[in-house]
């Protein structure tokens, strides 16, 4: 396993987009990407508990955890990370 992030850590910049640090204010709960079958996700952290690995994002009085598995891949997080259910329906 790669774990060159992990064992040698180095500043990541990922951008939070306006619309998900709105989203995650409105929600006031603390979030996680973490990896799903489709790609990176925005799971509440209720749902999708932290890690101790995972990096913190503060977003307000509130955090984004980013897996440290996605960091990596990351640049932007934006509001096509969030599931939207109701297209299911």
């Amino acid at each position: 396993m790669d774990t060159d992030i992990i064992d040698n850590p180095r500043v990541i910049e990922i951008t939070v987009t306006e619309e998900v640090r709105r989203y995650i204010l409105e929600k006031k709960c603390n979030f996680r990407v973490c990896t799903s079958c489709g790609g990176p996700i925005i799971l509440s952290t209720l749902v999708k508990p932290a890690k101790s690995s995972d990096l913190e994002i503060c977003i307000g009085d509130y955090i984004l955890y980013v897996s440290i598995y996605q960091a990596r891949f990351l640049d932007r997080i934006d509001m096509n990370m969030i599931p939207r259910f109701n297209d299911y329906i």
